[in-house]
């Protein structure tokens, strides 16, 4: 009663009507008040040692029913709102998705900062207040197209605070504004996501698309997350965006440890700094330049910061890992050169060997080295992945610190990834074994009991036609799409990439096309469904999405295949998209080639709503199998070993496969036959086929034979529907494993020590 009272008040205060009356708006706005009251009500998490998350990326996706379910009020609002003949999940539409980041990296950011306030740590993220995000994805004439994805309105969760700093660079100083974001805990009190801005920011400078003048720093800095970086002056933006970051993060943290009434000397006793991957890696140069402003002198300012920071590696891309040529950081901050070329000078003095310097032979500045020599942790994501980076692409730094060296594997949130998209399981779920699992997700295993009880797996398919049918509405209203619930929903939701391998997911198409087309029908239809965006200077990932697309309207007009077979790629895929399509989905794709895929996440959400992995032994997939078992999962491709032997030999070449193989060569060929060239572009077709049959980088047709086998087996496999629905128990029910509560608890017991 309280809260209907409370509401009403707002309401009434507002807009002078009841709630029955108002619009979805409205009550939006209401609700937004109202949340944000009970925060404040609810109080900060404090403590004597402070975490400082810093990341390029924060993709923390919708709030209001997240903060409506860690305040406790998610079940009470919605029948609130039922009674009054309004609907939630409408509502919820109202709210646009805060644009900032893109995939892994970034959710899982937003993972962490969920459960380090669940778990009642001190701690908030640190990153930029982008207005434009990556970019809206408008798919037209099957090709991608990038335009803005404007976010910030008058009115959300974001709010200005009174802090703001001069980041100097070298021909001109900026000063930022802090925004907030509050982070609830789950039954708990809240931390805070920090987001710097510019106030000379000029939204207008971006012209056709997402085409802006990248040189005008001053007026673009915190537009759009990773400016397309294919010229000198996409590098030095994304440079002076880095720096900005860490500039204003490392002046945050001097000024509240001085607040504080703590000593500088003993920065490390009070203040721990998670370098998210290397794009914050200048946090270290620029905390040791500040120190030394506060008096601090240069020896001692590096052991203090050295005490202080910590890197998580995402990647074993050898690309992805940032070097910045050293001519460009004297571009834009000249005064960090002197410290990064000490640092550098002492590794050189201390180690004879050029793979662990900071600065390379062609006068590069490699982020990680630093990262690593200046840190006091370094953690992979997930044991392979760990296991990778000790043994082959890290080694020689292994050696030097192998007390450095540790595993997180990532998690994902239940709060978001299961009790707020997937209502339906979670209450069954509460029905089956009790709440306590959405504090202690372990309790899963609780549901093994049911493993023989029919009623159970009976309720459990009858959940994912319910999403089923959910997801079919959801796309019929949005994209006017057509799709059938009774199919089999075959879902690859994540990055567009090479190594990621939905080029070879789109190969399984053609062959499933030719194969209806010779009169070999499935048992079941099958709907395969993408959800990517492609980076906008990455070729041959459009090129991808483009092939997709026109396999979808190839199909949508052949009347012999598309009872059998649908392709849909969902347009602009993000979290309150993702949120629809992890409920729906039978297969969960993770097809990366082995040994290039640090962990996954989409992986853990998936099995935890019951979807099934197909998938390589690669990232947390390993771990997946391992809790499962082999015949709750289905893996398929060469291992992490043969892969990186293969690429140390040189002796994978595609068109060994491409010429020996009768299939391979007729479904790659698809890819240029009449039919595709009538409906899609030459060029993107040929070049595809080119990249496939005499580089294919990432080993497509090595796996492919094996992918098209180990999935016709799965499909097959889907038909006996009771012991579908027993694989499904068994994932949802060790899914527990990777709860990002888990993942912070490690980190908090092994590295932060908050």
């Amino acid at each position: 009663m309280m809260l209907e009272k409370d509401l009403q008040n707002i309401l009434d205060k507002r807009f002078q009507k009841s709630l029955s009356t108002c619009t979805n708006e409205e009550i939006y706005l209401a609700l937004l008040e109202l949340t944000k009251e009970r925060i404040k009500a609810k109080g900060s998490i404090s403590g004597k040692k402070k975490l400082y998350y810093i990341s390029a990326e924060f993709l923390i996706g919708k709030l209001l029913s997240n903060n409506l379910i860690n305040l406790g009020l998610y079940e009470e609002i919605q029948e609130l709102l039922k009674k009054n003949h309004k609907n939630l999940s409408e509502i919820e539409e109202v709210e646009l998705e805060p644009s900032l980041g893109n995939g892994g990296l970034g959710r899982l950011a937003a993972c962490f900062l969920d459960s380090i306030a669940t778990l009642g740590l001190y701690g908030d993220g640190v990153g930029l207040n982008y207005h434009y995000g990556l970019f809206k994805q408008v798919l037209e004439n099957n090709i991608q197209k990038e335009t803005i994805n404007p976010w910030i309105s008058k009115e959300s969760f974001l709010k200005k605070s009174d802090i703001s700093f001069e980041v100097p660079f070298k021909d001109f100083t900026l000063k930022s504004t802090l925004y907030d974001i509050d982070v609830t805990g789950y039954e708990n009190k809240s931390n805070k996501l920090r987001l710097f801005d510019i106030d000379t920011l000029n939204e207008n400078i971006v012209k056709k698309g997402i085409d802006f003048d990248k040189e005008d720093i001053v007026h673009n800095l915190t537009l759009f997350l990773y400016p397309d970086d294919s010229d000198t002056a996409g590098h030095l933006l994304r440079i002076y965006q880095q720096y900005f970051m860490v500039s204003n993060a490392a002046q945050l943290i001097i000024k509240e440890t001085l607040e504080k009434g703590y000593d500088l000397h003993k920065l490390d006793e009070h203040v721990v700094v998670q370098i998210n991957d290397t794009h914050p890696t200048m946090v270290i140069p620029e905390l040791i330049r500040l120190l030394m402003k506060q008096g601090i002198d240069l020896d001692e300012a590096i052991e203090i910061v050295t005490r202080s920071c910590a890197y998580t590696n995402h990647t074993i891309l050898a690309e992805a890992l940032e070097k910045w040529p050293l001519a460009y950081l004297e571009k834009v901050v000249p005064h960090l050169l002197p410290i990064i070329k000490e640092l550098d000078k002492r590794v050189r003095n201390k180690y004879d060997d050029e793979r662990v310097y900071i600065i390379d032979e062609d006068m590069r500045v490699h982020m990680a080295h630093i990262d690593i020599h200046y840190g006091f942790s370094v953690n992979g994501v997930a044991a392979l992945h760990t296991d990778i980076l000790k043994n082959s692409e890290l080694q020689p730094f292994y050696n030097i610190y192998p007390e450095k060296f540790n595993n997180k594997t990532n998690g994902v949130t239940f709060r978001r990834w299961l009790i707020h998209c997937n209502p339906l399981l979670a209450q069954y779920i509460t029905e089956l074994i009790g709440d306590d699992f959405k504090r202690d997700a372990d309790k899963l295993q609780e549901l093994l009991k049911y493993i023989e009880d029919d009623r159970v797996l009976k309720k459990l398919l009858e959940i994912k036609h319910e999403n089923k049918l959910t997801l079919k509405k959801y796309l019929e209203e949005t994209q006017n799409v057509q799709i059938d619930e009774d199919s089999i929903f075959d879902i690859q939701i994540k990055r567009l990439h090479e190594y990621k391998r939905q080029q070879m997911n789109a190969l399984y198409i053609i062959y499933k096309y030719l194969d209806i087309k010779k009169g070999n029908l499935p048992k079941t239809p099958i709907t395969m469904i993408f959800g990517a965006k492609a980076s906008p200077a990455y070729t041959i990932a459009k090129d991808i999405i483009h092939l997709i697309l026109c396999l979808q309207e190839l199909i949508n007009k052949d009347g012999e295949v598309n009872p059998y077979l649908k392709i849909v790629m969902v347009e602009n895929y993000n979290v309150t998209k993702a949120s629809k399509l992890v409920p729906a989905c039978d297969i969960s794709e993770q097809i990366s080639l082995a040994s290039k895929e640090a962990s996954g996440t989409g992986n853990m959400k998936l099995m935890l709503n019951g979807a099934i992995t197909l998938g390589t032994m690669d990232g947390a997939n390993v771990e997946i199998h391992d809790l499962v078992g082999k015949d709750n999962i289905y893996i398929f491709g060469k291992s992490s070993e043969e892969v990186i032997k293969l690429y140390e030999d040189k002796s994978y070449n595609p068109a060994n496969y491409y010429k020996k193989d009768e299939t391979i060569k007729e479904i790659v060929d698809f890819l240029v036959s009449k039919n595709m060239i009538e409906i899609g572009d030459r060029e993107r077709l040929t070049r595809l086929h080119s990249e496939l049959t005499s580089k294919d980088w990432f080993m497509t047709l090595i796996d492919i034979k094996e992918y098209i086998k180990v999935k016709e087996a799965m499909l097959e496999d889907y038909a006996d529907r009771k012991a579908w629905s027993k694989k499904m128990l068994v994932n949802i029910s060790k899914a527990g494993f990777f709860s990002s509560d888990r993942t912070i608890k490690q980190y908090n017991k092994d590295i932060w020590k908050l």
